[in-house]
Parts: C-alpha cells; structure tokens; sequence
C-alpha cells in the first residue's frame, strides 16, 4: 500500500471521527434540551397548583353574583391572583380560562419588555383554548409540548375547582430557546473546535501529500536522467525520513559503481586476453603454414613447388587480410544509412546470392515475407549493413546444413519493428558455446575464425537492431530485430 493510501485513509478516518464526535455532541445537547425541558415542565405544573391555591382561597369568600361584584370587577380580581401567582415564577405566562368564555384573566409578571404585557399570545391562542378544554373534559392536569427549530414551547392546564363553574382552569406557558443558552454555547464551541481540527488534519495532510508527491517526483526523474548503468547521484530532499533513504541509494549506488568498475575492468582485461589469444592463433597458424611452404620450396629447388608455395602464400595473405578487416570492421563500425527497401527484393537478392553455393551442397533455399510487411509503407534501414548481417547467418546456415536439407529466410512486421529470421535444418548450436556465440574468437567450425556473429551483433547495435539465438527443436534459429523506420540517433 503506498504512503499516499495511507494518508488518505488517515484522513478519511479523522473525518470519520469528526462526524461521529459531532453526533455524539447533537445527542448530548439534544438530551440537555430535553432535561431543561423536564426542569421546565416541573416549574409550570409548581406555578399552575400555585394559581389553583390562590384561586382557592379566593373563591372560598365568594358567595355567588348576589355579593355585588361586577364581571369587570371579577376580571380584574383574576387577574391581580394570576400576577400575584406568578410573580416568582422566572419567563412563565399564565392565566385562567373558562370553556365558554375563554380567557378570564391573563398576566406574564416577569416579562421583560417596556411594560406589562396584557395580550394573550396571539400565536399560541389555540394551543393554549387546545390544554384548557382536555383538562376541562377530563377533570385534570394536562401538558402539551410543542418543538421547533429555535424553541421548544410548553403548556400546561389544571383544573381550578371553581364552587360556581366547574370548567374553571387555570394555565401556565413557557418557551424554551433551542438555539441560546450554556448548552448551545458549548455545542457551537464544540463544532467549531471539531470543524478547525478536521480542516486543520485536510490541510496538513493535504500539505504533507504535495510535499511527499513532490519530491518522491524529483527523485524519480532524477533516477530516470541518469544516462549510464549507475545510479546517479541524489540530492537530499529536505525530509528527514526520505534523506535516509536519498543516503542509502546514494552509498548504495556508489558501491555499486566501485563493483561496476572493478568488474567492468576484469572484464576488459578477460576480453582483451581472448581477443589476443585469438588473434594470436589466428595469425599463427597462417604464418607457420606460409614458413614451411616456403622452407620446402626453398629446399626442393622446383620452380613448380616454387609457384605452388607462392599462391598458398598469397591465399593466406588473403586470409590474414580478412582477419584485419573484420578486426577494424568490429572497432570502426560506420554510421547506418537509411533507405527505402523494398523486402520482397532484398530477400530475393540474397538468395540470389547463395544460389549456386546451396545447390553445390544440395540445400533448399526458401525466402517468405509476411503479408503485413508485403503491403503498406516499405521499411527504411541500412540495407547493405543488414543484409551484411543476413548474409552471414545464411552463409552459417548453408554450412551447417546437411545435404536435402533447406534453409528459411523470412521476414515479417512485428508492431513497428521489423523482424528478419534465418533458420537452418542443420544441428543447432552446441551447448557449450550458445552463452558465448556473440563472443570474437568463438565458433563450432573448425575453418570459421569466430568472428562472423561478433561483427553482426556489432553491426546490429549500431543500426538499433538486436540480434539474437532462439530456442528451436531443430537447426539454428536467428532472428533480427530492427525499427521499421530507422530514425539517426
């Protein structure tokens, strides 16, 4: 999992956490509410007993409408209890009530406006008619609660007992603000404490990805600018936990370097003895034959012996010619020329080529070219390099043959590349020397100098191709890789 998951996981579970911790913060204010809401609840049934006693020890003086009070005289009598009632009772409204009649007598003592409020709350008239008439019909207490967006709203209704009228109620109200108080305050400090947090963790880690993208981003690209086969060299990144591995890579890269050098330069010294020795045996052996032909003509005295001895000794001077050549052929290679070539006759050109030699050994030449590389736009490379390369597997190839056997030249399109493939019917390639068949000096004839597939995989590099040994269930099989359009390095 990359250090980029895992942030995101972090922060994903701290926003997780965040929402948990602020439902848990919606319940609790939630059951805050509720618990004022009993609190209130319990002041409005203490307030309404309070105007049923006082009402109570009014009444018991009253002896019906012959005692000459007026009903304006009665109203206000009420509503002085109701005041008097409720003048202890903090944010509650009350009042007494008649089915009939409605609203005897109204008082809200602790209202804190301009002045005293006389009014019935027109917005709560129903509710208020709604708790008086159920207490009236059940003959007793009832509570009504009503919850809002801002505020929660209780009623409650008692029975007054009245010795003239029976439907007589008394009623208490409160609100409650959802949105004020300790409890609110603390919620809303909670949020904001929890939403900084949450934003506090995005913009950290947010930080901290970009940070980390983007110098995880330089190293790779300086990794990738690195040109040769050593790790280049790393510049710290500022970041305490990447500089230890920046450092490692880098001890790492220059151990590597030392190991790189000191087998790049055993190596050289291995393949500059092989090369020397096969130079040497090379050499030698012409030089010794030409010795003793020239010994022999010398001692016999015969001008034929004479004329014999000199045209070996010009064949091998020949020879020891094309040892030279090849041998600055693999040091010098030569730029590639690109050209248009058209496939159907560079095969048959060289098939043409080792006509006559195939038949002297009684080998089947066959040519083949695939139908994606017959039509369409014709490939450009090197042909004189390339087909130097071909002609020397097929060349191979016929020498290994045995008589009725054939020899397979085909070529075909491989996505943009070019694929050219050499097989034989002869008996492959020895065990002990595939590893090292692209090696100078290295070959299974005994008349081949081995350096045929050397200079080829030379030639091949430098025309961005790539030469290779497949495996086969019969024969030899070569292949070369090369770009359909050969483009200048």
């Amino acid at each position: 999992m990359s250090l980029r998951s895992l942030l995101i996981g972090l922060w994903i579970l701290i926003v997780l956490s965040a929402a948990a911790t602020g439902f848990l913060f919606v319940s609790f204010y939630r059951e805050t509410a509720s618990v004022q809401a009993g609190r209130a609840q319990d002041r409005l049934v203490s307030a309404c007993r309070g105007i049923a006693d006082r009402y109570a020890f009014f009444a018991s003086g009253w002896r019906g409408p012959g005692t000459g009070r007026t009903d304006d005289e009665l109203r206000r009598q009420l509503t002085n209890l109701v005041q008097l009632a409720l003048a202890r009772s903090p944010e509650i409204e009350g009042g007494i009530w008649r089915e009939s009649e409605g609203s005897l007598a109204y008082a809200f003592p602790t209202y804190e406006g301009t002045g005293p409020k006389t009014d019935l709350p027109a917005a709560e008239l129903a509710t208020i008619g709604e708790v008086n008439a159920a207490t009236a019909t059940a003959g007793k207490p009832a509570t009504v609660e009503r919850r809002g967006r801002s505020q929660i709203l209780l009623l409650h209704a008692c029975p007054l007992g009245g010795p003239t009228d029976a439907t007589l109620t008394g009623w208490t109200m409160t609100r409650i603000a959802a949105g004020v108080g300790p409890a609110y305050d603390r919620l809303m400090t909670g949020f904001a404490v929890l939403a900084l947090t949450v934003l506090g963790s995005a913009l950290w880690l947010g930080w901290l990805l970009v940070a980390w993208s983007r110098r995880i981003a330089r190293l790779e690209a300086d990794l990738a600018a690195g040109h040769d086969a050593d790790l280049p060299r790393l510049a710290p990144t500022g970041l305490p936990e990447l500089d230890r591995l920046v450092h490692a890579l880098n001890a790492s890269g220059e151990r590597l370097s030392d190991a790189r050098r000191r087998a790049t330069s055993a190596e050289r010294l291995a393949a500059v003895g092989r090369l020397v020795a096969g130079v040497a045996h090379e050499v030698r052996n012409p030089v010794a034959a030409m010795r003793l032909k020239a010994e022999n003509a010398l001692a016999a005295g015969d001008a034929q012996r004479r004329t014999a001895a000199l045209g070996f000794i010009l064949e091998q001077i020949a020879r020891l010619d094309r040892l030279l050549r090849d041998l600055l052929t693999m040091s010098q290679p030569r730029e590639p020329r690109a050209e248009t070539v058209d496939l159907a006759r560079f095969l048959a050109g060289i098939i043409a080529a080792f006509g006559d030699r195939a038949a002297a050994v009684s080998v089947k030449l066959i040519d083949w070219l695939g139908a994606d590389a017959a039509t369409g736009e014709p490939p450009r490379f090197d042909a004189g390099e390339i087909g130097r390369i071909v002609e020397n597997l097929v060349g191979n190839a016929l020498r290994h043959t045995p008589a009725g056997g054939s020899v397979e030249l085909t070529a075909a399109r491989r996505g943009e590349n070019l694929v050219i493939a050499v097989r034989d019917d002869g008996p492959g390639v020895p065990a002990e020397i595939r590893e090292r068949l692209f090696e100078p000096f290295v070959t299974g004839h005994p008349e081949g100098t081995g350096l045929g597939l050397a200079i080829a995989r030379e030639i091949a590099g430098v025309n961005r191709a790539t030469l290779r040994l497949l495996p086969s269930d019969r024969g030899a099989h070569f292949e070369i890789e090369l770009p359909w359009h050969h483009r200048p390095s």
